[in-house]
C-alpha cells in the first residue's frame, strides 16, 4: 500500500480512537497467543465459518422447515427457559451443547460489566447508535451483506433487533438464567447461518462482494471492533471514568458474547492492548464508502424523524462527524451544520464533566444532550416500546432489487 493509504488509515483510526491502527496488510498476522485460548492454528478466520450450524440451517431452509422453527422459537426468551418442543432433533441437539456459557466465562465480571452499562448507558447509546451502527455502513462487506439481506429492506425493524442485542447484553443480569443473552445469541447464530445460505444465492449480492459466504469468523471480528473496542476508546479519549476493573468486565462480556456468536475462542482477543492490535490490522484499513452503506446510512439517520429528537438534522450529522470523523462523515455526504458542530465540540465535554460530578456547572445545553440520548435511546428500543419484545425470526431469502 502506498504512502498515502497508509497516512489514510493511520489518520483515520487516529480519529476513531483506534490508536493501534499501525497495519495496512491484508494477510492475517495476529498471533493467537493474544487469544482467550492461548493457541491456535493461526488459520486466518476470513475462511472459517460456523460449519455445524451452517449444515443445520441449510437443511431447514432447503427442506421449507423454517417458518414452524420460527413459529417454535417465539416462546423461548430467557435464559433458563427449556428449549421448545417442535424443533428438529438435530437442531435441539446441536442447541443443547452451545446453549451455556464458556467454562472460562467469569460470573463476577459479567455482573460488573452490567453494572458498569447500566451506569454509562448515557454515553452508551450514543456511541453504539451514532457511532459503531453508523461506521457499520463504512464497513464494505458488512454494509453489502446487510443491505443486500432480508433485513436492508426494513431498517426500522433490523435497528431495533440490532439494538435488542446489545440491550439484552447490557442487562443486569444478562448472562443468568433469568437474563436473556444466551439465548438471544443462539438466535443471532442461527439467523447468520441461515444469511450464510441464503446470500450467495442473491446475484444482486454476489455482485458487488469480495467473499462467497457472508459473516466469517473474521467479519463478526469486525464487527465487534466496530462495537467493543471502539467504544471503549472513545470513552477514553472523552475521559469518562472507567477503571482498569470495569475495561476488564466490558472486554470479558464481549469474550463471552464473541464466542456465544460461533467465533472461535483461538481469535477472541484476551486483553484490550491484544484488541487494539486486532482492530488495527482488521477494522480501520477496510474502511470505505458503498453505495449500499450510503443509502443505510441515510435510512438510519432518517429513522429520527420518526421520532422527535430535539434536534435538527444538521445537529445529527455533526454529531456523527463528532462520533466518527469528517472524513466518515463526507463519505455518506451528510451536511455540514457549522454553528451545531461548534456547539457539540464545546458542550459535550462539559456535559460529561457534569453528568460525571466533575464540574458543578451544567452546559447551556444539557438539556439538549439529555433528551436527545433518551429520544435517540427510545428510537431503536422499537419505537419506545421493551427492547425485549422485538423477535429474531431465521430469514427465509434475500432483498429483492429495488
Amino acid at each position: 500500500m502506498h504512502n498515502l493509504s497508509r497516512r489514510r488509515v493511520l489518520s483515520l483510526g487516529a480519529a476513531l480512537g483506534l490508536v493501534s491502527a499501525t497495519s495496512t496488510t491484508n494477510a492475517w498476522a495476529w498471533s493467537p497467543t493474544g487469544s482467550v485460548a492461548g493457541t491456535g492454528t493461526g488459520t486466518d478466520p476470513e475462511y472459517v465459518w460456523d460449519d455445524e450450524v451452517d449444515q443445520l440451517v441449510a437443511s431447514l431452509l432447503d427442506n421449507g422447515q423454517v417458518p414452524a422453527v420460527n413459529t417454535a422459537m417465539a416462546s423461548w426468551v430467557n435464559n433458563n427457559d427449556p428449549l421448545p418442543s417442535g424443533l428438529p432433533a438435530d437442531l435441539t441437539a446441536y442447541l443443547q451443547r452451545v446453549n451455556k456459557l464458556p467454562s472460562w466465562a467469569d460470573q463476577d465480571k459479567l455482573a460488573r460489566a452490567a453494572d458498569f452499562n447500566r451506569r454509562k448507558d448515557t454515553y452508551l447509546f450514543m456511541l453504539y447508535g451514532l457511532g459503531s451502527g453508523i461506521m457499520s455502513t463504512v464497513i464494505p462487506r458488512e454494509a453489502r451483506s446487510v443491505y443486500w439481506s432480508a433485513g436492508g429492506a426494513n431498517m426500522q425493524d433490523r435497528a431495533a433487533k440490532t439494538f435488542t442485542f446489545g440491550y439484552d447484553l447490557a442487562q443486569l443480569k444478562g448472562f443468568e438464567p433469568t437474563g436473556q443473552f444466551v439465548v438471544t445469541a443462539n438466535k443471532t447464530r442461527v439467523v447468520h447461518a441461515a444469511v450464510r445460505h441464503l446470500l450467495p444465492q442473491s446475484p444482486h449480492w454476489t455482485a458487488v462482494t469480495d467473499e462467497h459466504i457472508p459473516i466469517s469468523n473474521a467479519d463478526i471480528l469486525v464487527t465487534f471492533h466496530s462495537l467493543g473496542t471502539f467504544v471503549r476508546r472513545k470513552l477514553l479519549d472523552w475521559k469518562v471514568p472507567f477503571s482498569a476493573e470495569d475495561q476488564d468486565a466490558f472486554l470479558h462480556s464481549w469474550q463471552v458474547a464473541l464466542h456465544l456468536l460461533g467465533v472461535r475462542d483461538e481469535y477472541i482477543p484476551k486483553s484490550w492492548a491484544d484488541a487494539e492490535a486486532q482492530s488495527g490490522q482488521v477494522l480501520t484499513p477496510i474502511l470505505a464508502p458503498t453505495t449500499e452503506g450510503i443509502e443505510l446510512a441515510e435510512d438510519l439517520l432518517g429513522l429520527t424523524a420518526q421520532v422527535d429528537l430535539g434536534v435538527t438534522r444538521g445537529f445529527l450529522n455533526e454529531f456523527v462527524r463528532y462520533v466518527l470523523s469528517n472524513e466518515i462523515g463526507d463519505w455518506l455526504g451528510l451536511k455540514r451544520d457549522y454553528a451545531s458542530a461548534a456547539l457539540i465540540r464545546t458542550a459535550w465535554p462539559a456535559f460529561i464533566l457534569f453528568r460525571e460530578g466533575l464540574s458543578p456547572v451544567a452546559p447551556a445545553a444539557f438539556y439538549v444532550f439529555d433528551q436527545f440520548v433518551r429520544a435517540l435511546a427510545m428510537l431503536f428500543l422499537n419505537k419506545g416500546a421493551s427492547g425485549t419484545t422485538t423477535p429474531i425470526v431465521i430469514p427465509t431469502g434475500n432483498r429483492a432489487a429495488s
